[in-house]
């Protein structure tokens, strides 16, 4: 892929699910792009790779039924092709799969819940030879690299237990608290920890209670 290119750029869809390939491919073609091909599992996205030639890989990072997850094909395709671009689409923005994604030589990380726009911001950076991360990842990264907050002793007993999927009532009762109590802890925590949501603050308790 030469950046700068005026050429139409190739483009290979690698997903498990139809309806994602349909919608990415309608988007991509409404804007100027060839999709040379979609695949839903390695094998058939490696045949793709080989037989059409694309210039950039879309690539899933979870590709269920196959024991090869898009983050090692991306790895596996690279190796076969050294000069391919591949662009990582994933539900996930866990700063492990990004790095993981990055260190096996993808260009980008999008994630599902970007704006098309944002997908094709991501396409013409790599296109023009960069890189490109969602700005939810990059947020992602920077909490994990910077310190972690300290937790008071009783905080970090709640984050435990909901990291073992305890209910505040639960926590409450096992801990001799009010619920009230065990509500303003979690308030406490996510403020700390900058979290916008109950689902940021279960997320970060499964990765992070064994060590808070």
């Amino acid at each position: 892929m030469t950046a700068g290119s005026t050429s139409p750029l190739r483009i290979l869809l690698v997903d498990d699910h139809p309806l994602v390939r349909d919608g990415l491919r309608a988007r991509l073609q409404a804007d100027g792009y060839v999709v040379t091909a979609e695949a839903g599992a390695p094998e058939s996205a490696m045949q793709a790779l080989l037989r059409d030639q694309p210039d950039l890989v879309l690539m899933d990072v979870g590709l269920k039924g196959s024991s090869t997850n898009g983050i090692e094909l991306a790895a596996q395709m690279l190796q076969r092709r050294p000069g391919l671009a591949v662009l990582m689409f994933s539900m996930y923005d866990n700063p492990e799969y990004v790095q993981r994604a990055l260190q096996a030589g993808a260009r980008g990380y999008v994630l599902k819940d970007a704006s098309g726009d944002e997908l094709l911001a991501a396409i013409e950076a790599i296109r023009a030879g960069g890189t490109f991360l969602s700005p939810g990842v990059t947020r992602r990264m920077f909490r994990a690299q910077a310190p972690k907050p300290i937790l008071t002793p009783r905080e970090s007993e709640i984050l435990s237990a909901l990291a073992r999927g305890e209910s505040s009532k639960q926590i409450a009762r096992a801990l001799d608290l009010s619920v009230r109590t065990v509500e303003t802890h979690r308030q406490n925590i996510k403020r700390k920890l900058e979290l916008d949501s109950p689902a940021e603050l279960m997320r970060y308790a499964l990765e992070h209670a064994r060590n808070p």
